[in-house]
């Protein structure tokens, strides 16, 4: 068992494959994790029971500013299982697959439901954690429970939607990622497709499509054209997606700044609060496409902060710090970073 445990866990691993900023730095402990018996074999080893812990899934919600001094679970669990209960599909996904590949192998085995956050880079078992979403639909629209692996109590816990507490771009799981280890997440599709198109992009891209009757299919292909066009891949040009997240403010601060800055963009959300697009406050600080040596605000959407090529984690944040600052100074407005900053 001891030989085995060993080969689980190497040595000073760079984790600029494993991180889509790219960012070169390393881990002084790296172990994959392909199961629960691999999670509970690699917990008893002395050296990662003495150190931090960071869990990594797909690592595209995270910016490393530094080498992580401790043992790095790099979670690969496979799996899927699909059961209903009459009106849902609930299906049960391994904690290591890829999202996107899940949300097409669903579509494919018309169990839809997933088609909007088509593209979203990651695993599964990230998912919850951020609460996920994009065109109109969330995450915990979709959610049925998930299994952990309790590192206190060293058992698996079951926890649902009431337990995780979710959020916008949020979940209780966020404050509490080194207690408890994601094993599996179980979603909850509606039997019955019900198309979420309400959003203008995504309107238009089926309509100049020209698309008779719609399909699961159809959605998907749209919302992936839309991200292509507007995000850069992580392959070609490091970047989490959007790093900062579209604040929510009270109907009283939203009114204050309409007065001075009648184009603000602003989505009613209910209970007197307003969602602002954090995009449309970056462009209007001149930030948009700003370069600051090898790290960048995307110049097609001010959202996306990307690595053009040997920037480091500093280098990235330094730049997120600025974009902040622009926009605290301009508007009063806090903009909070999506990824996990380490």
């Amino acid at each position: 068992m001891k030989a085995r445990t060993a080969n689980l866990i190497q040595r000073n691993v760079s984790l600029r494959p494993f991180n889509t900023f790219g960012v070169d730095v390393s881990a002084a402990l790296f172990a994959r994790i392909r199961s629960l018996d691999d999670l509970q074999q690699v917990l008893t080893d002395r050296r990662v029971a003495a150190a931090p812990l960071l869990v990594l899934g797909g690592g595209s919600n995270v910016l490393f500013t530094q080498d992580f001094d401790g043992c790095v679970l790099k979670i690969e669990i496979p799996g899927l299982q699909r059961d209903d209960d009459g009106a849902h599909w609930l299906v049960r996904v391994g904690a290591g697959e890829n999202w996107h590949a899940i949300v097409e192998r669903l579509i494919d085995e018309n169990a839809p439901g997933l088609e909007n956050l088509a593209l979203i880079p990651g695993s599964v078992g990230a998912a919850p954690i951020q609460n996920i979403g994009a065109y109109g639909v969330e995450l915990a629209e979709r959610f049925h429970s998930l299994q952990v692996w309790n590192l206190e109590a060293q058992a698996l816990q079951m926890l649902t939607a009431d337990d995780w507490r979710f959020g916008y771009r949020d979940s209780v799981f966020k404050r509490e990622t080194e207690l408890r280890l994601i094993v599996n997440v179980t979603l909850a599709l509606p039997r019955q497709w019900v198309p979420v198109i309400g959003y203008a992009d995504v309107e238009n891209e089926l309509r100049d499509r020209n698309i008779a009757q719609l399909r699961p299919r159809d959605v998907f292909d749209a919302v992936i054209a839309i991200r292509r066009r507007k995000l850069p891949d992580p392959a070609q040009v490091g970047n989490a997606g959007s790093f900062f997240k579209n604040p929510v403010i009270p109907r009283q601060q939203r009114s204050s700044l309409i007065e001075r800055h009648p184009s603000l963009v602003s989505y009613d959300i209910g209970g007197g609060r307003y969602k602002l697009a954090a995009g449309w406050l970056i462009d209007a600080c001149g930030l948009k496409g700003a370069v600051r040596g090898r790290a960048a605000v995307y110049e097609k959407h001010s959202l996306v902060v990307v690595n053009r090529g040997g920037a480091t984690g500093a280098d990235i944040l330094a730049l997120a710090r600025e974009v902040q600052e622009a926009v605290r100074a301009r508007f009063g407005i806090e903009l909070e970073p999506e990824p996990r900053i380490i």
